[in-house]
């Protein structure tokens, strides 16, 4: 009983800790949520005012969407690119972790580890290669090119593969027996028995997606294809002087990606517990 008391006591103080430490990460994201609803001579007022007197949510982001820069423009090429960037580059990862894991070729061996190997070279070391390339080919300031970019990860294909290989060969011998081809496997067992770990990149690659300034930055040129994080950038510039713009504009860039993954954080936790207990 002693013992037991002694835990939840325990328990009870690394909850509340953990609970003020929460609090102290989530002040910056309440102070400028609160920013984006107040007006201009508000923003600076000491002592700090936690909550508006004055609210001015309407204005400000009526400023933001439909101003004289809107994002509504951008939130959807920023959708678009994200959304497309994610389906390709899971589709594609699957794959060829399935390929990399379960199909026997005399070159596996030696293959991935080139694959992971190109892992170590940083992004920036191909940039000037890849801008050349898309201007010959026609990919430059283009949707398409950003997408490409982003659409084949040696990072998932190297984490749905660990996932991959925690699924019991017996099913696959099981399946060839019956006549199913490695396709039929790949759609019918591997995806479903893996789902919560594609679930999970899925939403860690249109974060990175949606997020990405420096491709966009790189290969984008037209006003018109600009996405979120090239958008505020310029908003901010356009707006420097006005801060509860600026936190207002920084509320509706990062909305989506609250979203995302409140959606899917369940998926998330399966993920995590199916690599826990992989194998």
């Amino acid at each position: 009983m002693e013992r037991t008391r002694s835990f939840d006591i325990r328990k009870a103080i690394v909850t509340v800790i953990m609970f003020a430490i929460s609090l102290l990460f989530l002040t910056p994201f309440f102070w400028m949520l609160v920013t984006s609803f107040k007006i201009e001579t508000e923003v600076f007022a000491f002592p700090i005012q936690w909550l508006p007197k004055h609210w001015h949510a309407i204005e400000n982001y009526k400023e933001v969407w439909v101003g004289k820069y809107p994002f509504y423009k951008y939130y959807w090429n920023s959708i678009k690119i994200s959304v497309l960037t994610t389906v390709i580059s899971c589709v594609v990862s699957a794959m060829a972790a399935y390929g990399f894991s379960k199909v026997q070729f005399s070159a596996s061996k030696w293959l991935f580890p080139i694959v992971l190997t190109t892992y170590m070279l940083p992004g920036q070391a191909a940039l000037i290669p890849q801008f050349i390339l898309y201007r010959q080919i026609g990919l430059f300031d283009s949707h398409l090119g950003i997408i490409i970019i982003g659409s084949f990860s040696v990072l998932g294909t190297f984490m749905l593969r660990q996932f991959f290989m925690g699924v019991h060969q017996e099913y696959i011998e099981s399946a060839k027996i019956d006549g199913a081809g490695h396709f039929r496997i790949f759609w019918s067992i591997g995806l479903p028995l893996v789902k919560p770990a594609i679930a999970t990149y899925a939403i860690l690659r249109f974060i990175w997606t949606w997020n990405d300034y420096q491709n966009p930055l790189i290969f984008l040129r037209s006003d018109k294809l600009f996405t979120i994080p090239l958008a505020l950038q310029k908003f901010t510039s356009l707006s420097g002087e006005f801060y509860s713009l600026i936190m207002a504009g920084a509320v509706s860039a990062i909305l989506p990606l609250l979203i995302v993954f409140v959606i899917g954080q369940k998926s998330v936790i399966e993920g995590i517990a199916l690599g826990g207990v992989k194998g």
